[in-house]
């Protein structure tokens, strides 16, 4: 498997080191705004791969040259100060959609799978899809809410992580929608406490980069899930933005055979059905606004 990397920045270097460590990565290019970026994080995965004994090599390439890969992880970032408090991943809209549309125009008709990681993903996927005419595009997100999700349930209630089955759906950011009528616990229904998840989902991004920066880990660990499930490489069921009826792209439960994904949304009250239709018309508005912009 090749696997092209754009973007060096904190994501970009934790999925580096996930995939120097996943046996099943071949070939990693990695392209960046900046070349001598590019050159650091190659460097250092390279003296990773040698004291890991990993045969995977690295290089520096150019985004147009990443044709030839299996699936491209899109991480990019553009220089700005995000000082929005509400709706954080949406106040990089403007400033990171340029970026995207950049690479979709060196990327057209690219026929691997796309990963979009750059915040606000789920309008930026949708952007990258209809720009450069992939069809593979997911962008990540849910997969992070529904972890979060699911370890604030279980420390709420004191029970494993793994007794907890639910899902976080719609967009990454204030509009998500928390599945609380089909979450069970041991396989039984149960009370989900809905402000106080919120609020810790709120909070934990928030915690994590006034701590160190960044969200990394997490994210890396979401893109890992989605590149393993999309290239056929396991089965299973894991949670991406993809393309819903409407042309939004949302996040929901996909299952994927042999790499090919078939989208189970699961069961909605009628809070949770209103729900998504406000987080499907906020961010079919902020595509079609910033279309009209670009």
């Amino acid at each position: 498997m090749r696997i092209g990397l754009i973007g060096a920045g904190a994501v970009g270097q934790s999925v580096g080191m996930l995939l120097v460590a996943s046996g099943w990565c071949s070939e990693l290019f990695v392209a960046s705004g900046s070349e001598a970026s590019a050159r650091g994080l190659v460097t250092d995965l390279e003296d990773l791969a040698q004291v890991a004994g990993s045969p995977m090599r690295v290089t520096v390439t150019t985004p147009q040259a990443m044709g030839v890969c299996d699936a491209i992880v899109l991480s990019p970032r553009s220089r700005f100060t995000n000082t929005a408090r509400r709706d954080v991943r949406m106040a990089g809209l403007i400033a990171n959609a340029p970026l995207i549309v950049h690479l979709a125009r060196r990327l057209t008709d690219y026929a691997g799978v796309a990963v979009m990681v750059t915040n606000p993903v789920d309008v930026l996927a949708r952007l990258f899809a209809e720009r450069s005419g992939c069809q593979r595009v997911v962008g990540i997100g849910a997969a992070t809410d529904t972890a979060r999700y699911h370890l604030t349930l279980a420390r709420h209630l004191g029970v494993p992580v793994g007794a907890v089955r639910g899902h976080v759906i719609g967009e990454h950011g204030d509009a998500a929608v928390i599945c609380a009528s089909t979450t069970t616990v041991h396989g039984e229904p149960v009370t989900v406490p809905i402000q106080q998840v919120r609020d810790e989902l709120a909070a934990r991004p928030r915690r994590i980069s006034d701590g160190i920066g960044r969200t990394r880990l997490g994210p890396a660990g979401a893109v890992l899930d989605a590149l393993v499930h999309g290239l056929g490489i396991a089965d299973g069921t894991t949670e991406v933005s993809v393309r819903q009826e409407t042309g939004v792209w949302l996040g929901m439960p996909v299952d994927y055979t042999d790499g090919t994904p078939t989208l189970r949304p699961p069961p909605l009250d009628d809070s949770e059905t209103a729900q998504l239709e406000t987080a499907t018309k906020k961010l079919d508005t902020a595509y079609t606004r910033l279309t009209k912009e670009l």
